[in-house]
């Protein structure tokens, strides 16, 4: 494995929502790197509550740093990042700081499973001793005639997740003291922040100013950040090593008699989670969170909520791929409830708004799902029963019903079989970007992977009801007859734009990939496919994944930058989308026969860059978007569910 860069970000979640986050380095580059980051109402209403700390060892030639932290304009203070020796973030984020030649301290994090809560450990280890192993209570051999101080200083805020914090006169330093327990009460209707440790407490109130966050600097963002820390935690380090623990009230156990008790004890529960699964699963964990009494998945951390279309790709390969059936079960169950007038919630706002309704794809994209899903459950018969089906088959026979008849958004089947959307002011398949109110790529009418959706969600609904099929074969006739263009060689992007019959869109976008792959049927011919799937691969395909225009288009972008302006400009304007290596894949080894030959070059070719990225931004996961040109750098989010997601359905299902 390559060395990891000390900007590569860790991510552990707590199933809640919540999470703790940060860089290799220690230094927080985005306001969401936090330790303790709570969901108030699961998975929404975020508040991060400790942002991070500053730690140092006092050692008889003076104190030596553990930690870094960025300040404007551009300062790095303390310089504990350059001391360190290694990293590693399997099974949990671990660190190895120089003291000197002869000692080590070892950190080590990681976040209990259903508690919003972490626990941090710091050992001493001698040059000698090779990887740690002592544990709490044990003493480490080389240091027991030198009384090393660590002491630890924590920053805090009680802030939305999504904003910054700056210094001002109702944040309250006061801490109450009992015993292992000290809590802090940062503002009214804020989730208290509970710390346990072996150590002791010295309340020492200050502000620490202007705490400089890069990357939202980068992304033309509020980057700048005050922060309260009420005190200094202190341990003796040379005796044992030192535990502390952050949970947010309300949402973790925070009734504990001994803290070194309940370190060894969770940390047991958690090495024997982790063990169960194989890495990429392991990340495919973080994103199933809890959503009132079901389950739902997180869109991409650190910003995402539970999106429906986000959740209905990533699923597939997330859960069902990975045989986690049930609670690939609990969460289309859960969102069955939720169809509306034939559709499906597109976002459940953060801040607990109304759902949003905006998108001609979800509820697609639920049907597939639940298909996968059902005949993943033929394989294990005790794991569904008719109550369950008939529930998400009732989902799936609203859906078509609404979609048919005609639901919002000028949402409706037509003449040809085939499934027309979109008005002015809505943005309703995936390419959604706006700025200014207005929509990048309107694609009004009847775009290329909406109809592929249809039809396949039509093919579904005829297992269940012979009514569908009817309009299933008027739409495939009229899919390749209308999309397919002999001069280019290529499918249309969208025709009928703005409902104006025969007017056609011919920008060459990633699309198309979805009437070969991705989807259950293939909708074109073969030597058609081929075409498609060879011009798709010239002008689109990345080693990360497919551009999301081509080249040489009108409003082409090389490299996703600037403001948040700019960005959202040119978002899907050739911005590379690592989760389309899915279909694109699938289609690749479909024209050539899906042959056992065909799947082991795909591999080969294919998935070993994405292999190596798992390595570079969001460690262990796969990022949201990269730059279109080389070196193709990771942008947007860095732990993005869908991407994970398509290559776990490619490893375990496409390619198996």
């Amino acid at each position: 494995m390559n060395p990891i860069d000390s900007n590569a970000e860790w991510v552990e979640a707590d199933g809640l929502g919540g999470f703790a986050s940060g860089t290799v380095s220690g230094i927080r580059s985005r306001r969401y790197h936090a330790l303790l980051l709570t969901a108030t109402t699961p998975p929404a209403g975020r508040m991060a509550l400790v942002n991070g700390f500053d730690a140092w060892v006092e050692t008889p030639n003076g104190p030596v740093a553990l930690s870094s932290q960025r300040y404007g304009p551009n300062v790095i203070h303390p310089d504990g990042a350059t001391r360190i020796e290694s990293f590693e973030y399997e099974p949990w984020p671990r660190w190895r700081y120089k003291i000197d030649n002869d000692l080590f301290v070892e950190q080590e994090l990681f976040v209990p499973k259903g508690e919003s809560a972490i626990f941090i450990l710091w050992r001493l280890v001698a040059s000698d001793a090779g990887s740690a192993t002592t544990r709490p209570g044990s003493t480490a051999p080389a240091t027991a005639n030198i009384d090393l101080k660590l002491k630890v200083r924590p920053f805090l805020s009680g802030r939305d997740f999504h904003s910054t914090h700056h210094e001002n006169g109702s944040f309250r330093f006061d801490a109450e003291q009992n015993g292992e327990r000290v809590t802090f009460r940062s503002y009214d209707r804020v989730p208290a922040v509970i710390v346990y440790s072996n150590g002791h407490y010295a309340h020492q109130s200050a502000w620490y100013r202007n705490f400089l966050y890069s990357e939202e600097q980068a992304r033309g963002l509020d980057a700048v950040e005050d922060l309260a820390s009420p005190g200094v935690f202190e341990f003796s380090l040379s005796y044992k090593p030192a535990v502390l623990m952050l949970a947010a009230e309300g949402h973790a156990i925070t009734d504990i008699e001994s803290i070194e008790a309940r370190y060894a004890q969770v940390r047991t529960i958690e090495q024997a989670r982790r063990k169960y699964f194989r890495p990429l699963e392991r990340a495919a964990d973080a994103y199933l969170v809890k959503r009132g009494q079901g389950k739902t998945l997180i869109a991409g951390y650190p910003w995402f909520g539970d999106w429906g279309r986000d959740t209905f790709i990533a699923i597939r390969g997330l859960c069902i791929a990975t045989g986690h059936l049930e609670d690939a079960r609990d969460i289309l169950v859960a969102w069955a409830g939720a169809v509306s007038q034939g559709m499906l919630p597109n976002r459940f706002p953060d801040s607990g708004e109304q759902p949003e309704f905006n998108s001609v794809d979800a509820s697609l994209w639920y049907i597939i799902a639940v298909d996968d899903y059902l005949l993943a459950a033929k394989k294990q018969p005790t794991l569904t029963d008719d109550c369950h089906t008939k529930k998400l088959c009732a989902a799936v026979e609203a859906i078509l019903v609404g979609f048919n008849e005609g639901t919002r958004f000028g949402i409706r089947a037509d003449g040809d079989g085939l499934l027309s959307a979109g008005e002015h002011g809505q943005q309703l398949t995936w390419m959604d970007a706006r700025v200014d109110g207005r929509e990048i790529t309107p694609r009004i009418g009847k775009p290329v992977e909406i109809q592929a959706l249809w039809l396949n969600a039509l093919a579904i609904g005829a297992k269940f009801s012979a009514r569908w099929q009817s309009l299933l074969d008027k739409g495939r006739a009229a899919f390749e007859e209308k999309f397919w263009n002999e001069h280019a060689g290529y499918l249309a992007d969208v025709i009928d734009c703005d409902h104006q019959p025969r007017r056609v869109d011919l920008t060459f976008r990633p699309n198309q990939i979805f009437a070969v792959g991705g989807l259950p049927l293939t909708l074109l011919s073969t030597e058609k496919a081929r075409r498609v799937v060879d011009a798709v691969e010239m002008l689109l395909l990345t080693p990360v994944g497919l551009r999301s225009l081509a080249p040489g288009e009108p409003g082409y972008a090389p490299h996703y930058q600037g403001g948040s302006r700019e960005r959202d400009a040119i978002y899907h304007q050739g911005t590379v989308w690592p989760w389309l290596i899915g279909p694109f894949v699938e289609a690749w080894v479909r024209v050539r026969g899906s042959t056992s030959k065909a799947k082991a070059e795909a591999r080969a070719k294919f998935l070993t860059p994405i292999y190596q990225h798992l390595n570079e931004a969001g460690l262990g996961h796969i990022s949201e978007i990269c730059d279109a040109e080389p070196p193709h750098a990771p942008r947007g989010c860095p732990f993005q569910a869908w991407s994970l997601g398509e290559l776990l359905r490619l490893e375990r299902t496409v390619l198996a």
